[in-house]
Order: structure tokens, then C-alpha cells, then sequence
């Protein structure tokens, strides 16, 4: 189907293939502690308020991020070459790889991510500033499972999957969705981005600013929770709260209830006491060596790590 508004992009809802979201909800809820999965984040208002994320002085990923495509960017576009089909995971609003376009040249642009309507939008402005880049755009929950419409070009792909979500895996979920990602690849490349291990106090601020946009972005959750499931969450019972785990090197996002409460929905209800909460996100750190094994352990074959030159992130490039 086409994205409304214009006629050059092909999109392709596979959302309904995925696991049942109510189902997924209702077992998270009632978990010993409780859960949300952290793709829930990413409705309309959870995207553009991830977008303010990237602005914030104490999150520093994206600037970072960027400075290794100011300083390697052309020797990642000679490893690639052209004209390749570009796979955009977690797309967002395709800025990103939209800064790739003038280097790799991509004769197709895939973009794939979980908010639809928002990606939909984001598709049609993109065409008009590249009307010669067939664009296709793929509604997916793709950490379950990526499946690439038939619409999709064979040949030579760059799965792009920048950003640090490949933090949002444990240990075996991320080896086994890097195994997937290989496959897409089709004997192409990976250009994977990662955040680095540093220190704690900077990443609590990180996921804990100064304004509150991180805390209102994870409060948005449980507004995407009361339209999915049908609960009656009240944002205003709980607050946000952002942990440093050393024993495993990752930072945790919860929602913790303000007072004892009961949460209903149809079929169902979870009682909170006060001080209980909600797990909503990990965000796993990595060293490069740490990656570039995890890489290698995925079946890829060649590994090429570029880092900031303060060395907080890492991009790396695999075959």
C-alpha cells in the first residue's frame, strides 16, 4: 500500500503478523516484577519525544554518533559502495540515514520501524526531497522477527541500526537478533551503532535529565498501555526512575508507584503497593572489543569498529 499523501512509497503494515500485543501486555503486567516492553515507548507522541531526547545536553549518543560519520564516513562508504539496497532499523524519523544517501547512493531505501503512522509521515516528506530513491516503509516489530516484504530488492543490502537499541537486548536476545540481521544482510553489511561503557553518574543523568523529557517519554508508556490493553493507568501515580547496574553494565528504566493502587483492564487487574514498580527498559553499555565479539559470535566474518574520539560510542561495520 502507499503511504498517504504520495504516490512514491510503497508501505507495508506487517504489525498484525506480529504477537498479539494485548497477550504480550497482560503477561508483562502480571510478571513478578512487572514489565513493558520498551517498544511500547515508540507511539506517535513516544517518537517525537525520543526526537527531543537526542537534543539534550546530557544525552550526548547522537553528537557522538555523528562524529564518527564526520570523521569515517567516507571510508565506510568506500568498504559499502553504491548503490546498494539501505535497510533502515528503527528508522525514526529517517534522519540518519538520510545523511548516508549522498555517500552510498542507496538504489533503495527500506525503512522499518514500529510506529507506523509516524514512519508513514516521515516516508512522504522524504520523497520529496528524493524522488529518484524508490522508498519503501515497513510497519515491524522486527526485534521478534525480520521479514522483508518480497517488494524488498535482493542483491546487496546495508542493514543500518544506529543509535545504541542494540543495548536494549540481553546477552542471548542480542546474539540471536545479530544472527537474523546477517541473514537480511544477504552478504552485505551491517553498520551497527552502540553505546560505550562510562561513567555512572553521567549515564544516570543521561536517562534521568535535567528538564524531565526522559521521564516524560517513559511515562508515555503507560498511555500506549491504556489504548492497547484497555487499562486505566493514571500517569500521575507513578514517577520515573533510572538505575545503574553495575554487575551487568547496564542502565534500567522503571515506573515506580507513588502510592498502593490497583490497575484494571478488561479481564484483569494488577494491584501495586506503593514503591512497586514497573521494568520498562535495559540499555546495555559495551566495550569494543565486547562488540566486536558479539559480532564475530553472529557469523560475521570481518568487523571494523570506528569510535568518537572521545570514545563513548561505536559504530561498527560487519560482513
Amino acid at each position: 500500500m502507499n503511504a498517504p499523501g504520495t504516490t512514491r512509497v510503497r508501505f507495508f503494515d506487517l504489525l498484525a503478523d506480529a504477537a498479539d500485543p494485548v497477550a504480550e501486555l497482560r503477561a508483562g503486567l502480571a510478571a513478578r516484577p512487572a514489565a513493558i516492553p520498551p517498544k511500547f515507548f515508540y507511539d506517535a507522541l513516544g517518537a517525537r519525544l525520543f526526537e527531543a531526547i537526542c537534543e539534550l545536553p546530557e544525552y550526548t549518543l547522537p553528537r557522538d554518533e555523528q562524529a564518527i560519520f564526520d570523521r569515517h564516513a567516507s571510508e565506510i562508504a568506500r568498504e559499502v559502495g553504491t548503490g546498494a539496497t539501505l535497510v533502515d532499523l528503527g528508522a525514526g524519523n529517517c534522519a540518519k540515514a538520510e545523511r548516508l544517501f549522498p555517500l552510498v547512493r542507496p538504489a533503495q531505501y527500506v525503512a522499518v520501524d514500529i510506529a507506523g503512522e509516524f514512519l508513514a509521515a516521515r516516508l512522504a516528506a522524504l520523497a520529496e526531497r528524493h524522488p529518484a530513491v524508490e522508498l519503501l516503509g515497513v510497519a515491524q516489530d522486527f526485534t521478534r522477527g525480520l521479514v522483508l516484504p518480497d517488494a524488498v530488492r535482493g542483491g546487496r543490502r546495508l542493514l543500518f541500526y544506529p543509535g545504541s537499541s542494540i543495548g536494549n537486548f540481553g546477552p542471548d536476545e542480542a546474539a540471536a537478533f545479530l544472527r537474523r540481521a546477517r541473514a537480511a544482510c544477504a552478504g552485505g553489511h551491517l553498520l551497527l551503532g552502540a553505546d560505550l561503557v562510562k561513567d555512572a553518574a553521567e549515564l544516570r543523568a543521561a536517562y534521568d535529565d535535567a528538564l524531565g523529557v526522559t521521564a516524560a517519554f517513559n511515562l508515555n508508556v503507560l498511555n500506549a498501555v491504556n489504548r492497547a490493553l484497555g487499562a486505566d493507568f493514571t500517569v500521575a501515580d507513578w514517577r520515573h526512575v533510572a538505575l545503574f547496574d553495575a554487575a551487568t553494565g547496564r542502565i534500567e528504566m522503571h515506573l515506580q508507584a507513588r502510592r498502593a493502587l490497583t490497575v484494571r483492564w478488561p479481564g484483569g487487574e494488577r494491584r501495586f503497593a506503593e514503591g512497586e514498580r514497573i521494568h520498562t527498559e535495559n540499555s546495555h553499555k559495551y566495550t569494543v572489543d565486547g562488540l566486536a565479539a558479539l559480532l564475530r559470535a553472529a557469523g560475521f566474518a570481518a568487523v571494523r569498529c570506528f569510535t568518537d574520539p572521545r570514545g563513548r560510542f561505536a559504530l561498527a561495520l560487519a560482513r
